[in-house]
């Protein structure tokens, strides 16, 4: 079985893996989404690359063909996520956000006060970090991974599309991944 202590140990040592530092605090989710090493689902996952699997609520980014980080997610809800191979080409720390047109059409009561955009810190819905997904043809998708202040959304299906994981958590994958890394959102089978 996986210590979890000496993770956490490892992932605060600066140096080993990466600059990011995932703090321990009470956990507002099971303690399965917390950040662990783990083995990949499949062996064609190779090192460097991001797998969102949203029927297990769980993002794994791969350290080496053989392991990899694994993190809780929430995923899109019904009918806004959708699946495919993605190229993260941008990232950034507390991201300036804006809701997509089609956010604002959807729910203008909870959206059209954002039309201009929000500046980034704490209440912004991208949280502390967040990695842009791109298309083949180079067209931003409006896909994030990025992170949340809500931390009680981890393991459900509630975002408008995107991956989030806590604060935390998404500022210890932050500096993992490499821009130009493939993105790879897995088709959902048992949730909706």
């Amino acid at each position: 079985m996986f210590n979890r202590r000496s993770f956490m140990i490892g992932l605060s040592a600066a140096g080993a893996l990466g600059t990011g530092t995932v703090q321990a605090r009470a956990n507002p989710f099971p303690e399965k989404f917390m950040p662990q090493l783990a083995k990949p689902l499949s062996p064609a996952w190779r090192a460097g690359e991001v797998h969102v699997v949203p029927d297990d609520f769980f993002l794994y980014f791969m350290h080496t063909d053989l392991m990899a980080f694994r993190y809780g997610v929430g995923v899109g809800r019904k009918g806004l996520y959708e699946p495919g191979t993605f190229t993260m080409k941008r990232k950034a720390e507390w991201p300036r956000w804006r809701p997509t047109n089609a956010m604002i059409q959807r729910e203008p009561h909870k959206y059209e006060q954002y039309a201009d955009g929000m500046a980034g810190g704490p209440d912004n819905p991208l949280g502390a970090r967040a990695l842009y997904l791109f298309d083949d043809a180079g067209r931003d998708t409006y896909l994030r991974i990025h992170g949340t202040n809500a931390p009680g959304t981890i393991g459900t299906a509630v975002s408008n599309g995107c991956a989030r994981l806590t604060n935390d958590h998404v500022q210890d994958l932050y500096p993992r991944v490499e821009i130009g890394a493939r993105v790879i959102l897995h088709p959902k089978v048992r949730t909706t």
